[in-house]
């Protein structure tokens, strides 16, 4: 697909404000970028609506907990298999494989809980094969937003220079937040088409899945071999074709360099809290809806966090990256949580916890996912792509598995205690736990600041 000139140079002109100066085919490049975001974090949106519309339906929302502690033991031995593939085929190869499996995975599942949707009540409860395949379905929604997500932004920091990443990524960003915001709407389609099962959205998530890999084809026809070159690659082009890579050099990598580790820290802290203030609002969604009605509620919720994503990023949010610096950034999702911790130990609403939820995601996803992928930038190209996989799914679902623990204590905190004493104690468990962490979170981003600064500054590979 081919712009005119003259739509180029307004929509780099319309951008200028936002995101800093494009030259043109650098603006082509995210652009394009932004689209293929905009196929996998909308698919991921409409998945996840309906990853727990129909794990409540199939399942119970009281399982929510246990769902995520299989989800991380899965993804576990997902990521070893995803580590392997990568040291079988290129980045581009992986992003046409990995695209093609699930958008046939996904197209398979819409047949078989499309089915056990329309079964009675009475049927889906007493049926051990249906909640497995509730839990199949939980683990299946997660792998796809872990390692799709990861490897995209493994692609991206390893095709892009520090300085462009301060402008092109919030551009991703803000592409992508499309998908979000429209994507969601396809999970409600049932609700309005007073259908009795999500199998027809399931069936156009599976076909946009695989749309993604013509998407990538198209990316690398028409950026030039210059706009795909990583920071630091010719330094360390010896290095990479000598070692021999290993099964778990991600994790061995990780585990012994306290930059990644500090990488680990901030999604593994946020994430944490984030499981506990979302765990009590899909209870309080799944006491006030059911059926495809959760499906439209949760799709709405989804479009709503991608909305005002997107209003952050149009508005200049990543100016706070470009003019004071990635330390900044990275220093106010320890205050984002802070205010959002306190507020969620005073209210307790459904109304207040989506607001809650929105808000919270949304700065996260405008502001300090950016931030936190450009961390990778003065990396290795086995940190960029082995090491991130295992941060980006232990980093955020081994903290969910944490919060997913604590969430467990709710249910026997009230059945001791009674309802409202038993939430009063879980509630300040949360606030003793949360309120350190965050001081915590804070010291680690103002680490990870400097490092970067200092790696940038001096044109040196952190690790």
């Amino acid at each position: 697909m081919h712009f005119p000139q003259k739509f180029f140079h307004f929509f780099i002109r319309l951008c200028r404000f936002s995101f800093g100066d494009f030259e043109e085919q650098e603006f082509k490049k995210f652009l394009c970028l932004g689209c293929i975001f905009a196929l996998i974090t909308g698919t991921y949106w409409a998945l996840r609506s309906l990853k727990d519309s129909i794990f409540i339906q199939i399942v119970d929302k009281m399982h929510l907990p246990y769902a995520e502690t299989v989800a991380v033991f899965s993804l576990f031995f997902a990521v070893i298999f995803y580590s392997k593939l990568l040291e079988k085929f290129s980045r581009e190869k992986m992003l046409v494989l990995l695209p093609t499996f699930y958008g046939v995975s996904t197209l398979c599942f819409s047949v078989v809980l499309g089915i056990a949707e329309t079964l009675p009540k009475e049927v889906i409860s007493t049926s051990f094969f249906l909640k497995s395949l509730g839990y199949l379905w939980y683990v299946f929604v997660d792998s796809f937003g872990t390692l799709m997500v990861a490897l995209f932004w493994a692609f991206a920091a390893d095709t892009t220079d520090p300085i462009s990443a301060k402008k092109g990524f919030p551009f991703i960003v803000a592409v992508g937040q499309l998908g979000g915001i429209l994507f969601p709407f396809i999970a409600s389609l049932p609700y309005y088409l007073h259908l009795q099962s999500d199998m027809l959205s399931m069936t156009i998530l599976g076909v946009l899945c695989l749309c993604i890999v013509p998407f990538v084809k198209y990316f690398l026809r028409i950026t030039p071999a210059s706009l795909l070159a990583s920071f630091g690659h010719k330094k360390y082009s010896k290095e990479q074709k000598i070692t021999k890579p290993q099964l778990l050099d991600g994790l061995k990598l990780l585990l012994s360099k306290r930059y990644l580790l500090g990488i680990f820290s901030l999604i593994f802290i946020y994430e944490f809290l984030v499981t506990i203030f979302d765990f009590n609002f899909k209870i309080a969604a799944g006491t006030a809806y059911s059926g495809v009605s959760l499906s439209n509620y949760l799709s709405m919720y989804a479009s709503s966090i991608n909305a005002i994503t997107m209003f952050f990023l149009l508005f200049g949010i990543s100016n706070i990256t470009r003019f004071l610096g990635l330390r900044v950034a990275l220093t106010c999702m320890p205050v984002l949580l802070a205010v959002s911790l306190l507020g969620f130990l005073m209210l307790d609403s459904l109304s207040f916890l989506f607001v809650l939820m929105v808000i919270s995601k949304s700065l996260n996803y405008a502001l300090n996912g950016p931030a936190l992928k450009q961390l990778y930038i003065p990396t290795t190209t086995q940190a960029r792509f082995k090491a991130q996989a295992w941060i980006e799914t232990f980093g955020s679902r081994a903290s969910k598995e944490i919060g997913a623990l604590f969430n467990m204590s709710l249910q026997p905190l009230q059945s001791i205690f009674g309802a409202l004493v038993g939430k009063s104690y879980y509630l300040m468990l949360a606030g003793i736990l949360g309120f350190p962490i965050v001081m915590g979170c804070l010291l680690v981003a103002l680490y990870l600041g400097k490092r970067y600064d200092e790696a940038i500054s001096s044109q040196k590979i952190i690790c």
